[in-house]
């Protein structure tokens, strides 16, 4: 006990003490030797322990040899205990072929040998001797190359997850000596495709680690060399496993979708890609009536489809079909219209919300870039922007006119316009063309490049905002200062900002407007397409081109201001 307190109260007994003893023995006793001290016993503080850098850096290596071993433990069940034990039933009851085998596991032996006989061995004498000789980059360095074996391992992988799920409905005996393996104590209750895909995170992992170990090493030190060499080829193999991470959730998704539609097998292709998808309305040539559609954009195709009603299967029946290598996109007469043209068929549509309209925009810019060069592009109409599409700078009549991209037809300045390529749609005749259209199709502007910088809160392309966007349309806005018409944006995964553009194709906002603390109301009845934001004292009105549009943005305001999040049931 050393608290103040407590250090009086025992002081106060001890004084009534001795005044009780002076009382009995009278005044010749002698209180100096009575006086007692009562002194608080004071722990002195504990002193936090700093590791040392080389700690740090020990501490990483370690970690790096614990997980490795884990890991060689788990390739040693993929090769020597479900690798081996499908091979042995192929080869001895012939259920199912040796050659699908070998294509689910493809190199896994190699990989397995390679870490259990080299690179495991190699840590372990490194870790021993680790006083003597502390570093690590020298070893990875020596066995990074090697990692790139994983990259036949990783390009099957979807192919292997398709053929592991097709053999178990297909063939008992395969199914159940994989079962019999999963159940036993080694493998964890977890399945093969759960241990298949470790190789596809391990590179990744080797990569985070060899980070955070250049992070604590001095530049100074005899292994940065090594070890940022390492970093350098060990990235290179992690792209392909992050990229073989997406590939499969692509496929899943890809599958969803062609369930959803119902697709043949004569249709499905894994290799397809699904770029985007939303409701449209198809207007009929005969009655120019519209009917509810649905588009899905693919790498090599457009669907458009009409939903049915089914409890379980498809819930869209394919209507049309257009291939992408004949796909024409053109203007309609309608406003918010386009037309898709085939070799066999040609479709109206018009856009609904935000979906249908962003879907038109995307499959013209897909069309447009596989046919970069090949054929003359639509120009974009100068009174849809007001300052250069590359570079953002704004257009006056003087001394910074607006020029078109003869590949690309976007609106740009000269200095961004300042580039020549031959066009095959022009004979193969030299056309001026924007810089990025250069780069595509002759290689990169030889010019000084453009200085990358943060960009600003108002630098964010109209055209990549509104196709993330919970709404997005003309508006006139109406305060103290006047009219103002421009593109109006509202993010979706951004804090509640509405974004102001004076063109749907402007590089640049004009205006952003925070919108959390305003109110959205609408005005009278015979105001129909108005509504009004206000905070305070400031009050700003909007007209909306339709009664309909205006009731979105009310409807979207509303839910934002309040935290709500319209764009996780999008329509």
């Amino acid at each position: 006990f050393t608290s103040a307190v407590f250090h009086r109260s025992i002081t106060l007994i001890v004084s009534s003490r001795l005044h009780e003893l002076v009382r009995q023995q009278g005044p010749f006793w002698d209180l100096t030797l009575c006086v007692v001290m009562l002194r608080p016993v004071v722990t002195p503080p504990l002193l936090h322990y700093q590791e040392t850098n080389n700690e740090k850096l020990h501490k990483i290596v370690c970690e790096l040899l614990e997980t490795e071993k884990g890991y060689v433990r788990r390739l040693h069940l993929l090769d020597q205990g479900f690798f081996s034990a499908l091979l042995a039933e192929a080869r001895a009851a012939g259920s199912f072929p040796e050659e699908v085998v070998r294509h689910i596991f493809s190199n896994i032996s190699s990989i397995h040998q390679f870490h259990s006989g080299f690179l495991l061995p190699e840590l372990q004498r490194r870790i021993s001797d680790w006083n003597q000789n502390p570093r690590i980059g020298d070893v990875l360095q020596k066995v990074a190359p090697f990692l790139k074996m994983y990259g036949e391992y990783i390009k099957g992988f979807d192919r292997a997850m398709e053929l592991i799920n097709t053999w178990m409905e297909k063939s008992p005996r395969f199914e159940k000596v994989i079962l019999d393996i999963q159940k036993q104590e080694v493998s964890g209750n977890l399945s093969l495709q759960h241990h298949m895909l470790e190789p596809v995170q391990r590179i990744p992992r080797y990569e985070m680690l060899l980070k955070d170990y250049l992070k604590k090493l001095p530049k100074d030190s005899p292994d940065w060399g090594d070890a940022h060499k390492a970093l350098e080829i060990i990235f290179e193999a992690a792209q392909h496993s992050n990229a073989a991470i997406a590939d499969m959730e692509r496929l899943e998704k890809l599958w969803e979708v062609y369930a959803l539609l119902g697709m043949g097998e004569e249709m499905v292709d894994p290799s397809n890609r699904l770029l985007r998808e939303g409701p449209v309305l198809k207007i009929s040539f005969r009655k120019n009536t519209p009917k509810e559609g649905h588009l899905f954009l693919f790498s090599n195709m457009l669907l458009y489809c009409v939903p049915r009603f089914s409890l379980t299967g498809a819930r869209f029946l394919i209507k049309a079909q257009v291939d992408m290598e004949e796909m024409e996109m053109k203007d309609a007469e309608i406003p918010h219209s386009f037309l898709v043209c085939g070799t066999s068929c040609t479709l109206e549509f018009r856009a609904r919300w935000t979906v249908g309209r962003i879907l038109s925009l995307f499959v013209r810019q897909v069309v447009e870039q596989q046919e970069l060069g090949k054929r003359a592009p639509q120009w974009i109409r100068d009174s849809l922007v007001s300052m250069c599409m590359r570079c953002g700078d704004k257009f006056n009549a003087l001394i910074r006119r607006r020029h078109h991209c003869r590949a690309c037809g976007q609106v740009v300045c000269w200095r961004c316009s300042d580039f020549k390529a031959a066009l095959q749609y022009d004979s193969d005749r030299v056309n001026r063309v924007c810089r990025d259209c250069y780069a595509i199709l002759v290689g990169q502007p030889d010019g000084p490049a453009v200085s990358e910088r943060k960009r600003g809160i108002l630098e964010k392309e109209a055209g990549e905002v509104s196709e993330r966007s919970l709404v997005c349309s003309f508006l006139t806005m109406i305060d103290r200062q006047g009219k103002t018409r421009g593109w109006f944006v509202i993010p979706r995964d951004e804090p509640p900002v509405l974004y102001m553009y004076q063109a749907p194709q402007d590089v640049r906002a004009q205006v952003t407007i925070p919108l959390l603390g305003y109110r959205v109301k609408e005005l009278s009845p015979s105001d129909k397409r108005t509504f009004q934001l206000s905070q305070s004292n400031l009050l700003l009105t909007f007209l909306a081109e339709s009664e309909e549009l205006r009731d979105r943005w009310v409807e979207v305001i509303s839910r934002v201001v309040d935290s709500e999040y319209p764009g996780q049931q999008r329509d």
